[in-house]
């Protein structure tokens, strides 16, 4: 069992899904990028980015080590302070359950698990073991369940990839998931039809070039709104940038904040 201080972190955590204002997280994937985002007065919670971490380390999106993850985002939780922490846990790894306990013993009190695309009832039974772990452990865990309808829908027509997207939701919901993230460039159709069919501020979406904006998927009734890698990609761009810059002979630019 764990501590009364993760367990209300995690009710604030699920509280902030269940607001009828988005949940906007900016991801971060280290120590120095999470106290970069908590130093904003509109951070209410934190959201890692998987495959920044993992780039981070080397690794290709999916394959790091749970023990590199959980020990990244325990560094993270632990500047964190009150704010609640959810992780990117890939695919829950070889037992979602232990993965879940494992991460909530590093303080996490949230996570994005996704089902790849697996056969349908095995993909509702690693949520359900993972929801079942988090209730062993006594957290009210917000477990984001993804699936990858859409994003691994290979040809098959878009309306059939929204169905599969919802019958999936729908079962993770049941299963005790908080949520079902649904990744994808979502337009407003389509996002209005995961949300009638899964429900209201119980889907959750991804921030990419071209979606729509946290305030239109907000009207639309979507809970959350994240960002994944593209945060990491920005700074990165700046970075090789301001290097390309440092290389013709110029100078760190002006302004340039102490942020480290």
């Amino acid at each position: 069992m764990t501590d009364d201080t993760t367990a209300a972190r995690a009710q604030r955590l699920r509280d902030l899904y269940a607001a009828p204002e988005i949940l906007r997280v900016v991801n971060v994937w280290d120590v120095v990028s999470a106290q970069a985002v908590l130093a904003l007065p509109e951070t209410r919670a934190l959201a890692t980015a998987g495959h920044s971490i993992a780039a981070s380390f080397g690794y290709a999106d999916g394959t790091i080590p749970l023990e590199t993850t959980l020990d990244m985002v325990g560094r993270i939780v632990s500047v964190a302070g009150e704010v609640p922490v959810s992780a990117d846990l890939d695919d829950g790894y070889d037992e979602p359950g232990e993965t879940v306990r494992r991460a909530i013993g590093v303080g996490i009190v949230g996570a994005n698990m996704e089902d790849r695309l697996r056969p349908f009832d095995e993909s509702v039974a690693r949520v359900a073991a993972a929801v079942a772990a988090a209730e062993a452990e006594g957290v009210p865990f917000a477990l984001n369940a993804r699936t990858d309808a859409i994003v691994r829908g290979g040809e098959r027509p878009p309306a059939e990839s929204i169905a599969d997207a919802i019958a999936r939701g729908r079962a993770f919901l049941e299963a005790g998931a908080t949520s079902v993230f649904v990744p994808g460039v979502l337009d407003a159709d389509a996002t209005a039809q995961l949300v009638a069919g899964i429900g209201e501020r119980a889907v959750s979406v991804i921030g990419l070039p071209g979606a729509l904006a946290a305030a239109d998927y907000e009207k639309l009734g979507v809970a959350r709104i994240s960002y994944g890698p593209l945060t990491q990609r920005v700074a990165l761009t700046a970075f090789q940038d301001v290097a390309a810059q440092l290389y013709a002979d110029g100078v760190i630019p002006e302004g340039t904040r102490a942020l480290n």
